[in-house]
């Protein structure tokens, strides 16, 4: 399964030490290198930056397709327009992005998207997290600062609670 990700689901996994679930629910994971520089060259020394520089397993790609499109007049920054770019130009399986304009637009062009809580919640299906590890994951990005909406909230506990392992 081939996946382009955008910076918050990698910054937000490595506030959680939670990182390298990626590699174990994806088969390729490819992000654009706007994202890649906002993350390790202008985010350098924060969350993120020394895990995504060293993460073997991620691969820089910029995508073919550019667009005469200012980003900031669709609403996006150049690491989520790129994202989906890559996403559209790969036939990506899926999108990870928090953004909920950038989320938008990625189904609005026909692309699968799943942000940091569906990370969570996949990685819990596949058995690579317990419930208490996601609740509490889910718990220390909200204390972290990530912002999450009462919405996303709800849906990852019942989603939890509905695929509950006896």
């Amino acid at each position: 399964m081939k996946v382009v990700v955008n910076a918050t689901p990698l910054i937000a996994l490595d506030l959680l030490g939670e990182l390298d679930i990626l590699p174990r629910l994806f088969d390729e994971i490819l992000v654009p290198t706007a994202v890649y520089d906002e993350i390790v060259i202008q985010g350098a020394g924060r969350p993120g930056s020394n895990a995504v520089s060293t993460a073997r397993w991620l691969h820089v790609q910029d995508p073919k397709a550019t667009t005469d499109l200012e980003p900031m007049l669709l609403g996006l920054d150049s690491g989520e327009l790129q994202t989906i770019l890559l996403a559209c130009e790969i036939q990506a399986d899926w999108v990870l992005m928090d953004e909920r304009l950038g989320r938008r637009v990625a189904r609005a062009m026909g692309l699968n998207t799943k942000g940091t809580f569906g990370i969570l919640l996949a990685a819990y299906l596949s058995g690579f997290l317990s419930k208490e590890r996601a609740i509490r994951a889910a718990r220390e990005l909200i204390e972290k600062g990530i912002r999450i909406s009462p919405e996303v909230a709800d849906w990852f506990k019942d989603e939890l609670e509905k695929h509950s392992r006896s």
